[in-house]
């Protein structure tokens, strides 16, 4: 067994379950948030909420791209504009 291929398997699903814990917190504190606001319940607080969760991950995966372009790293998100 390769010792490389384990280290980097090993590191892709720490990441892959910090990322997971790390949205349901997250998930938890909108949905909080919302509830404080009186729109938890509504159709409006579920759209609310979604549009939020998107443009969090729109920015957050956007940061991380120009991140890893920084350091040399492959993207998975490539930007047309450069």
């Amino acid at each position: 067994m390769n010792v490389r291929v384990f280290i980097q398997t090993m590191i892709a699903l720490a990441s892959a379950s910090f990322g997971l814990i790390a949205a349901l917190a997250w998930n938890e504190a909108i949905k909080a948030t919302l509830a404080l606001l009186g729109l938890s319940e509504s159709l409006a607080g579920l759209y609310t909420y979604a549009i939020l969760a998107t443009v969090l991950a729109v920015v957050v995966l956007s940061w991380l791209s120009r991140l890893a372009a920084r350091v040399g790293a492959e993207t998975v998100i490539t930007r047309e504009a450069d």
